[in-house]
């Protein structure tokens, strides 16, 4: 088991909190909170150790889109970069509705 913390700048309101997928086989789940920073932080919780590399892209790119202020935490159990992706932005739409 590995934890992962990152730090972004934010400078959007976020509106809601919101929690999408699963901890399961292959899978993540993905919870966002609002905060009142001007920052977002990130809490990777992975079953997979030594890919923290391949996390830093994942979320580098995620945030070179998004810049809300929220306090991410990401739980997996060896979900793709693809599939990481794809929950965090079904959370960011999630909220907006």
């Amino acid at each position: 088991m590995e934890t992962l913390n990152y730090d972004y700048p934010a400078h959007t309101r976020f509106a809601r909190r919101v929690h999408v997928g699963v901890v399961g086989s292959g899978d993540l789940e993905v919870l966002m909170e609002p905060t009142d920073a001007a920052r977002a932080s990130v809490v990777i919780n992975t079953s997979v150790d030594g890919f923290g590399t391949v996390w830093k892209s994942v979320i580098d790119r995620f945030f070179s889109r998004f810049d809300g202020q929220v306090a991410i935490e990401i739980n997996d159990f060896g979900a793709t970069p693809g599939v990481v992706l794809l929950r965090l932005e079904q959370a960011v739409e999630e909220s907006r509705s």
